[in-house]
């Protein structure tokens, strides 16, 4: 069986000398990364297991540290790589209204009966996560991904339900 991965974040750099690393990831995340066992690094076309020892946060980044890697130059090797769970692992975390990026990207966007665009792309502002829709016009507009403008996820039916207010899609 073959694994799919979902990117959880990028190791930015090294962080002391001790084989630390520090975890660019999403805004308001550290509940999920705190709980996450083990995570994978693409080398040279191949997914390396690594077991989390323990994370830790700053305002700025995670500090995450690896069993096995005890130097800087054991975590230089994976500086500038994304890290990665399984989907499975990702999908365990979810919460009843969170989907994972790649289900939402190509999902028709319908006010109603309407057709009115198509999820391109996701992104998080701080504040709340955005859906980037192309509308008919083929211009790209930011939907705050909020219960008072999506009002529903068809995953299944490839279909996004929203409450299209005056100006949102133009």
């Amino acid at each position: 069986m073959k694994n799919n991965f979902v990117s959880i974040g990028k190791i930015l750099n090294f962080h002391g000398v001790q084989g630390e690393a520090k975890l660019g990831y999403s805004k308001n995340r550290e509940e999920f990364l705190s709980q996450i066992k083990e995570v994978y690094v693409q080398l040279d076309n191949e997914y390396k297991k690594l077991e989390v020892l323990r994370i830790r946060f700053t305002p700025k980044c995670g500090i995450i540290k690896f069993k096995g890697i005890d130097t800087l130059n054991d975590i230089l090797e994976y500086k500038n790589k994304l890290v990665f769970v399984t989907e499975e692992t990702a999908r365990s975390f979810l919460e009843e209204d969170e989907f994972l990026i790649d289900e939402l990207v190509g999902l028709e966007v319908y006010d109603g009966e309407k057709k009115v665009g198509s999820v391109v792309g996701v992104s998080n502002n701080g504040a709340s996560d955005l859906l980037s829709v192309k509308n008919l016009d083929k211009k790209i507009c930011l939907v705050p991904f909020v219960k008072a403008i999506v009002l529903s996820v068809d995953i299944k039916n490839r279909k996004v339900q929203i409450n299209n207010l005056e100006g949102l899609l133009s």
